[in-house]
């Protein structure tokens, strides 16, 4: 693979590299993947405290319970989310600090990410905003009920876990639609594949994850 660096304010080059060096160590294989996490700058979506792990693969905390996903989580289920083709227009239920927003954005026609916690909602505003994203739309409202005046979408993409996938999530996937979301509670999460067919859904089971729970309702 051969990416360039694009001239966002960013920590060290070399940091970034490194970062993408061990996501394909780790089996992520989507150039288009790889490329958009070489150029988004994670350490502008981390608390300040953190900004010297923000190239590291491991989760972080953005304040109310929340956190960042380690890089390798949010590359899979972008992987997973884009695979079959692009995509025109993506649900996002839990924008959080926005990071895995922004990675979408440079991969799909326009996202629409749907975050309760309206200081956090808020916050990643703030930060999408630095990167001049014109395909972005964001709600605060309960992702659970997706953006129902805004679908059908070709891709929905849940960045927590729920017990059982709601429905509303399911009806708003077009037709040959990807879903891609945890499933499951604590430590008895799986990262789930879902394609909308003719005749239901078809679900892959991917591997285990660990996310925090979707939660219904706004704050």
């Amino acid at each position: 693979m051969n990416v360039r660096l694009r001239g966002i304010g960013m920590t060290s080059p070399r940091t970034r590299e490194r970062m993408v060096n061990r996501l394909q160590e780790l089996g992520i294989r989507h150039e288009r993947v790889l490329d958009a996490m070489l150029n988004v700058p994670r350490h502008i979506f981390v608390e300040e405290a953190f900004a010297s792990r923000a190239y590291e693969d491991m989760a972080l905390p953005i304040g109310f319970g929340q956190t960042i996903s380690q890089p390798y989580t949010v590359a899979r289920m972008t992987e997973l989310l884009v695979e079959a083709g692009p995509l025109r227009r993506v649900l996002e239920v839990g924008t959080g600090s926005g990071y895995q927003t922004a990675v979408l954005a440079r991969l799909v026609g326009t996202v629409y990410s749907v975050e309760r916690i309206q200081a956090l909602q808020e916050r990643a505003i703030r930060s999408l905003a630095d990167l001049k994203l014109g395909n972005v739309r964001l709600k605060h409202g309960d992702g659970s009920l997706g953006w129902r005046e805004c679908g059908p979408f070709d891709g929905v993409i849940v960045t927590a876990a729920p017990i059982r996938l709601p429905d509303a999530l399911l009806d708003q996937l077009n037709p040959g639609g990807v879903l891609v979301a945890p499933v499951g509670a604590g430590r008895e999460q799986m990262l789930q594949r879902i394609v909308r067919t003719d005749s239901g859904f078809a679900a892959q089971s991917v591997e285990p994850a660990v996310f925090v729970p979707l939660l219904p309702g706004t704050a």
